[in-house]
């Protein structure tokens, strides 16, 4: 019997021992088991953003041309933002110094486009966002000059062009940065590429100044630096 109660004792112990260990095989497998990520409950409609930016008229004040320009920006999941740009740019360039050549022209503008939030962090509140534009404006320019030459007789010729017909198609490549600064105002500035897809310059050829895109046969980049309200 006491044989029997020393077997019994000891294949208790080696019975408690394998479950010990079993037990802790399978805690540590669910820990290094990967968690499972949680679904995002962001909801789908997260509001808007109105948008003015200052550099344009800045641009009216100091130099002969510019715009005003106005965007909405809407929100879905903090992660993609639709954007609607509009805007009304102006020139007003009576004598340049080398080619005494006279411009003006004022037209609205739009865009439509697509802003993407790179933020690690989507709910974050600073926002850095990469996005693209298509462009389109039509207008109607004049432009005129008293110093040029004719081409058959090399007389002295002004020349006057009113009413000019023109549009141009153009994208925009865009690097955006916008802080919240308190409650629904937020501060933002925006890098673009710019490139024209397609033109017509109308009677005078190449024009001067194209409302929204900027001068022509300058540098393609351009910025805005914008005052948010979030809706």
């Amino acid at each position: 019997m006491t044989l029997l109660r020393h077997i019994s004792a000891s294949t208790l112990r080696a019975a408690t021992s394998v479950l010990l260990a079993f037990g802790a095989l399978t805690t540590s497998a669910q820990t290094l088991k990967p968690k499972a990520q949680s679904p995002d409950t962001t909801r789908f409609f997260r509001g808007l953003q109105v948008m003015a930016d200052v550099v344009g008229p800045i641009q009216l004040v100091v130099s002969d041309y510019g715009q005003y320009e106005a965007a909405l920006r809407i929100n879905f999941k903090d992660r993609y933002f639709p954007v609607f740009e509009v805007g009304y740019g102006s020139a007003n360039h009576e004598d340049d110094p080398v080619t005494h050549v006279m411009y003006k022209t004022a037209a609205p503008y739009g865009k439509v486009g697509f802003d993407y939030n790179i933020m690690k962090n989507k709910h974050d509140v600073y926002r850095v966002y990469v996005g693209a534009r298509y462009a389109f404006t039509s207008f109607k320019y004049d432009v005129g000059s008293s110093v040029l030459n004719d081409p058959v007789w090399q007389d002295h010729a002004a020349i006057q062009i009113n009413n000019a017909s023109a549009h141009c198609h153009w994208a925009e490549l865009v690097f955006a940065v916008d802080a919240k600064i308190w409650g629904p105002l937020h501060l933002g500035w925006s890098a673009r590429y710019r490139r024209r897809l397609a033109h017509n310059d109308g009677d005078a050829g190449n024009v001067w100044y194209v409302p929204g895109f900027g001068k022509t046969g300058t540098s393609r980049l351009g910025a805005t630096f914008n005052i948010i309200i979030t809706l």
